[in-house]
């Protein structure tokens, strides 16, 4: 019994000594750019909340203009009233988007072309992970409607508005999750099955695809992908077993500003200048799964996108 509560005492001792360099480790990487963004115009999708919310605070304090495009107006206001109090940067409006319509998607990138004249960064940030069943205002499975479809047309609409402000960057949030990913094309929209979890891993996959396929076609802008890692966010609500292992786990979890910096150091870092369709984690190049790899499916998921969307993009 003496060793034994010897032992336990040994491993918590231990434990608080290694428990800074765990938690920096757990941490990942942070962007260490000192580049400065004024007289610059961003659009963070999702940035009333979690990941997104801090890329703003992280841009605005760099002297950004930054546009958060959010479905919850009014938390998108409280944030941008928080960010610019924080940062003292005045330049943080709140437009209305909603991914899963794609009229608010055209009528967002109608107000935006006439109120903003530049466009220098685009973070594809918004997302929605492991939902039940339910489809988009145009008959999209949601996850794959949001998280792929949703911002495959966004960037086609103000594609026109980057290459003006060239150059100029896209960042696109997707995720590990990638690595479980398969495109059905025979089942995009899971109406013949769904499995939450596969469907999420499935956009993931899109993600990924889109910037390898949109790299290819692009000059003057750059496009990289993201995978922010395992983050305390909101993304778990609908997942009750993720919200407990995040709980379970939380000293290993990054917090949304840890988690935002490899989006922050893909806008911002200036080696990545002329770096494109290129896949990153904890700011340093990540492993693209072999499926991610495949042009000829990447080909394919672009056409049946627009196909999908009723929009021609060469």
């Amino acid at each position: 019994m003496i060793i034994l509560i010897g032992g336990v005492g040994a491993s918590i001792i231990i434990f608080c000594v290694l428990k800074p360099y765990i938690r920096k480790y757990a941490a990942g990487g942070v962007c260490k750019s000192n580049a400065r963004l004024d007289g610059r115009t961003v659009v963070i999708t999702g940035a009333n909340t979690g990941i997104g919310k801090e890329t703003a605070r992280d841009l605005a304090s760099r002297g950004a203009r930054v546009v958060i495009a959010c479905r919850d107006v009014a938390r998108g206001e409280a944030t941008a009233a928080e960010i610019r109090s924080e940062t003292g940067n005045q330049q943080v409006v709140v437009k209305d988007l909603d991914l899963a319509n794609t009229r608010s998607i055209k009528s967002f990138v109608e107000g935006f072309l006439k109120d903003e004249k530049q466009l220098h960064i685009l973070i594809n940030n918004a997302g929605v992970m492991m939902c039940p069943y339910s489809k988009t205002a145009d008959g999209f499975e949601m996850q794959f409607g949001v998280n792929h479809l949703g911002h495959f047309l966004l960037t086609h609409l103000l594609m026109e508005r980057l290459k003006q402000s060239a150059p100029s960057r896209i960042i696109i949030v997707s995720s590990l999750a990638h690595n479980m990913g398969r495109i059905k094309f025979d089942d995009l929209q899971s109406e013949r099955s769904y499995d939450s979890g596969l469907a999420y891993c499935q956009s993931k996959l899109a993600n990924v695809m889109f910037t390898r396929e949109l790299a290819k076609r692009l000059q003057g802008v750059t496009v990289n992908s993201v995978h922010p890692g395992s983050v305390r966010s909101e993304l778990v609500r609908h997942s009750t077993m993720m919200a407990l292992v995040f709980r379970l786990f939380s000293f290993f979890i990054k917090t949304p500003r840890e988690g935002a910096q490899t989006s922050v150091y893909c806008a911002v870092a200036e080696e990545l200048e002329s770096v494109t369709g290129k896949h990153f984690s904890d700011c340093s190049p990540a492993f693209v799964a072999p499926q991610g790899r495949n042009e000829e499916v990447a080909k394919r998921l672009w056409d049946v996108s627009c196909d999908l969307l009723g929009i021609q993009w060469e």
